[in-house]
Parts: structure tokens; C-alpha cells; sequence
């Protein structure tokens, strides 16, 4: 989710090759192969190569001096090699220190904060309808056809901002809720929002209040909400934490919401005085439909109908559900940033990224995937942001971070984005205990590199 630009390094090797910085002449090993770290070289006048040779290699490379424009995050040749090497579209330039977010707010046209009540409660249709189409498909589905189904109902239920089909849907629409940009009404958003939820096993209050940091937060060590890079104490603590992150933030990523939704949102200890009572009443909620529902579930269709009607579709919502989260926020370029050095604009601009997608899943999502508006303003209904990232992009396109899905992308984010480290932004698992590193091995050499 979060790197800095690697100003010392040259990148044209896709995703397979981790971003080096070094204060002297010296060779990074990778699969069997020697790389030059060029930190020590002049920066000016120096184009950065890449030199491969077997492990075993003791000679000296000797760098090739050819007049060049120096690497760097300001350099927009460097970025457009960036951009290729992690699989975007462009990557921004650094906004300016003194870019604050309302300056950014202010150049949005006001019409893209108007709720419109009939565009919200058509957004609660479809995905009543959508979830409801895709219950139908799995009951009646051969068993070779059920992934379909269940990919369609989990992606529906994730529209609800953010996840699979029926239970995308409905998130997104909760989602709308939490952020006070679904109704006039907050009550009616309030109840919308926790009826919505339920059938993920969400509670709404909790969700939301954690959400909200993250919003506030984004990006920000320890404070971000929505996820942190692994922290090299952490890493080093022990050999079996080590093993269960490496298959966590490598393999099981796509999943790794459970993890987060089963932390993060039951623990009353987590929330502050004043929102324990919402906290409270969101959990009986969540508690009473799992009490009613699940067993109703299981006397109708048996425990096999469980599984088919709402544990696949439960695990389809949260691969969409990890899958926007870590690709809105992570990239080798992307720095997570401590408390004194945090700065809004950069973090929620500069620092979170748009990725479309194919038609259907925009759909389904209700727009989710257009995010830099959302974090410039959560305020922003789903609907409207569409015209609110064309204002952007007018506006301030040369800062945004633009992606299309593509595995390159995504295959940068599962081998590199792990441990944090200040001066990289990241440091790879492989890279610090290449002997361990079996899952990202596994990943970099089964995972297609096409952008």
C-alpha cells in the first residue's frame, strides 16, 4: 500500500526485482542472479543498467557513462519506468508540501456532494435484486456452474461499496451510510446501514468508527485502520509469526479481511467510551441474525446449503473486499508515514490510487473502485464520484496514481509490499529471509506478469 519512490534505483524488471538502495558499490541476489546497486555511482551524467551474471560472480562491473537526466520521483522518464516495471497506467508526481486538502476540496464542483434520494434508494434495489438473482442461481446451478454463482452473489454483496456480487452491494451501500452520503435522514441511514450489513456478519457501528480513522489516518503508521505493513520487530519476533505472514501478506492476501474483520470490529476494549453503546447495540444485531438466520439456513438446506448460500459468497465478498483495500493503498511508491511527517493532501491524493476495472465489477461496486475522490471527501456519494475524479484529473491530474487491473499490479503488491522500511518504503520477505521465503518464491514464479 505504501512506498516511497526509490530515487536511487532503476526499475525495468517488473515486480520480480525489489527496489535496492545502498551507500556504496554492491550486489543484490535474486533467484541465482547478481544485480549492481548504484547508489554510490555520480547521479549525474550516469544511465543506471543492469548487469546479470551467475551467483558465484567476483569481478567488477564497470558502469557505462551515458548522458542522462538523474532518477527521480520529479523525473517524469523515471516515473514512466516506474509505472511499467509495477503495472500503472502513470504514476503521480509529489505533491507540494504546502497543498493542503482543502485546497484540493475546493476545486470539486458542488454538485458532486448533492444526495440524491432516488439514485440512493435505486443503488438499494439493485442490490437487492442483484443478491437476490444470485441466491437464485445457486439454488438452481449445476455443481460445475456454483463458482459462477457464488462469484456473482459475493461480488453483489461487496457493491454495497466494496464487495462480491450480492454481498458487494449491500457493503456499499452501508458503506454510503457510515459516511453520512446516502440519505438526509441519518436515522434512515443508520437503520439502511446496519441491515445491509448484517448479511456480511459486519457490525455497522464498529465498522464505521474504524473506517473513519482510516479516513482520517490514511496511510499514517499504527494509526491507519485498514491495514499496516509488518514491522521488522515484528518480522524478527518469531519463526512461526514469520511463516504465518509470509503465506498472510503473500498467498492468502486476497482473504486477509477475515483476519481483519474477525480483530478489529468485536473487541469492545478497541473503541472509545463514547461509542461502546453503538458498539453494543451493532453487535446484538449482528448476533441475533447469526442466531436466527444461520440455524433457519441450516434447517431448510442442511449444512452443505450453508456453505453454498452464504459461506462461499461470505469468502467471494472478502477477496474483492482485500483486494480493493490493498490495491487503493499499496505500491513500492506509496509511503506509510509516521505521525510528525504525515501530511492529509499527499496521503489522500499522492497516496491512494485508481484502478478500473472490468464493466460488470464497476457495476456491481457501485463505482467503489474510483477511490482518490472518496478519500478526498468520504462525503462524496457513490454516484457522484465519477464526475468528482474527472474534476481531478482536470485539476490535479498530474499528481493522481492511475491503474488498470492487470496482474503485474497486482503480483508487485503480494512479492514486494511487506515489511516497512523507511528509506525503502518496503523491503520484500525474500529479501530479508530468503531461505524462508517459500510462499513469495512460489508466488513470483506462478503469477503472470502481464500488464
Amino acid at each position: 500500500m505504501a512506498c516511497r519512490l526509490a530515487d536511487s534505483m532503476f526499475l525495468s524488471m517488473g515486480p520480480h526485482q525489489n527496489p535496492i538502495r545502498s551507500q556504496r558499490i554492491g550486489t543484490h541476489y535474486s533467484s541465482g542472479i547478481c544485480y549492481l546497486k548504484w547508489d554510490s555511482l555520480p547521479q549525474k551524467g550516469i544511465k543506471r543498467q543492469r548487469f546479470l551474471t551467475r551467483r558465484n560472480w567476483t569481478t567488477v562491473a564497470k558502469a557505462v557513462a551515458i548522458p542522462v537526466a538523474p532518477s527521480s520521483p520529479d523525473n517524469a522518464e523515471y516515473r514512466k519506468q516506474l509505472s511499467e516495471s509495477y503495472g500503472f497506467k502513470q504514476i503521480g508526481e509529489p505533491l507540494p508540501d504546502n497543498v493542503t486538502l482543502k485546497h484540493v476540496i475546493d476545486t470539486l464542483p458542488k454538485k458532486v456532494f448533492e444526495i440524491d434520494d432516488v439514485k440512493a434508494w435505486k443503488s438499494v434495489l439493485i442490490s437487492a435484486t442483484s443478491y437476490a438473482f444470485g441466491l437464485y442461481m445457486i439454488s438452481k446451478a449445476p455443481w460445475y456452474l456454483l463458482p459462477l454463482a457464488w462469484a456473482w452473489t459475493g461480488t453483489a454483496v461487496t457493491g454495497v461499496r466494496s464487495k462480491p456480487i450480492s454481498s458487494s452491494y449491500f457493503f456499499v451501500i452501508g458503506h454510503d451510510c457510515a459516511h453520512k452520503s446516502f440519505s438526509r435522514n441519518k436515522l434512515v441511514e443508520d437503520i439502511v446501514g446496519t441491515l445491509a450489513f448484517l448479511p456480511l456478519i459486519y457490525p455497522y457501528e464498529p465498522w464505521r468508527f474504524k473506517h473513519d480513522r482510516h479516513h482520517a489516518k490514511t496511510n499514517m503508521l499504527i494509526e491507519d485502520t485498514a491495514w499496516q505493513p509488518i514491522a521488522k520487530e515484528e518480522f524478527d519476533s518469531s519463526p512461526l509469526f514469520r511463516q504465518a505472514i509470509m503465506y498472510g501478506y503473500g498467498p492468502f492476501r486476497p482473504w486477509m479481511s477475515i483476519a481483519h474483520w474477525l480483530l478489529v470490529h468485536f473487541d469492545l476494549k478497541t473503541f472509545r467510551p463514547s461509542e461502546v453503546k453503538r458498539v453494543k447495540i451493532s453487535l446484538a444485531c449482528v448476533f441475533a441474525f447469526m442466531g436466527i438466520g444461520w440455524p433457519l439456513i441450516v434447517f431448510k438446506t442442511g449444512i452443505l446449503g450453508w456453505v453454498k448460500f452464504w459461506l462461499m459468497p461470505f469468502l467471494g465478498y472478502h477477496f474483492w473486499m482485500s483486494t480493493f483495500t490493498m490495491v487503493h493503498h499499496t505500491a513500492p511508491h506509496i509511503p506509510f508515514k509516521s505521525a510528525d511527517e504525515w501530511n492529509a493532501a499527499q496521503a489522500q491524493l499522492n497516496g491512494t490510487v485508481h484502478c478500473d476495472y472490468p464493466q460488470w465489477i464497476e457495476t456491481l461496486c457501485h463505482d467503489i473502485n474510483v477511490h482518490i475522490p472518496h478519500h478526498i471527501s468520504p462525503r462524496i456519494p457513490s454516484y457522484n464520484l465519477r464526475a468528482a475524479h474527472k474534476s481531478l484529473q482536470e485539476n490535479w491530474g498530474k499528481y493522481l496514481n492511475e491503474a488498470t487491473w492487470n496482474w503485474r499490479l497486482m503480483k508487485t503488491i503480494l512479492t514486494v509490499c511487506h515489511v516497512y522500511d523507511k528509506e525503502q518504503n518496503y523491503v520484500a520477505f525474500d529479501q530479508l529471509a530468503p531461505g524462508e521465503s517459500h510462499p513469495i518464491k512460489f508466488l513470483k514464479k506462478v503469477m503472470p506478469d502481464y500488464a
